[in-house]
């Protein structure tokens, strides 16, 4: 059991195909996750990271289990503060399950540390990016504030 955790539920409007497509696509990532680069095979091993515009890597893991339209675990590290990536790895979870017109989506990360600074950080980080991402998927349009990297960071 996780010892630290964040779980966040958002039902958007869309299908699972679609929603599924939105969180695998590097083009379509680049809208609403800040014009960062994800990089992976999406298959069980493969490795995963995420690129900042300036080309640092800014999250690295791979691949634990995927089920299309359905499931995604990921190990997950932060590369480029110094003391977020002294945590280790985290886990990341994708939960996709139709509900309705909608399709609900949980994300849980977690770590089996007590009082990670990394899930803390990510707990402030992942409610912006996910309501860009249902904005996206339902408007066609992103939230301003995740459409570019912030400066200083």
């Amino acid at each position: 059991m996780a010892k630290s955790q964040f779980v966040y539920v958002t039902y958007i409007r869309t299908t699972p195909e679609k929603l599924w497509q939105a969180l695998i696509d590097p083009e379509f990532i680049r809208r609403y996750w800040c014009d960062t680069r994800h990089e992976s095979e999406w298959k069980p091993g493969a490795s995963w990271r995420v690129l900042i515009p300036d080309g640092r890597v800014a999250d690295s893991g791979e691949i634990i289990e995927i089920v299309p339209q359905r499931r995604l675990v990921l190990s997950w590290r932060n590369e480029f503060k110094p003391e977020l990536r002294a945590e280790g790895f985290s886990r990341m979870t994708y939960e996709l399950e139709q509900q309705g017109d909608s399709v609900k989506l949980t994300v849980i990360h977690e770590m089996d540390r007590d009082d990670s600074k990394f899930i803390q950080a990510v707990s402030n980080g992942w409610p912006a990016i996910l309501s860009s991402l249902k904005s996206m998927l339902e408007t066609g349009e992103s939230l301003e504030a995740t459409r570019h990297w912030p400066k200083g960071a």
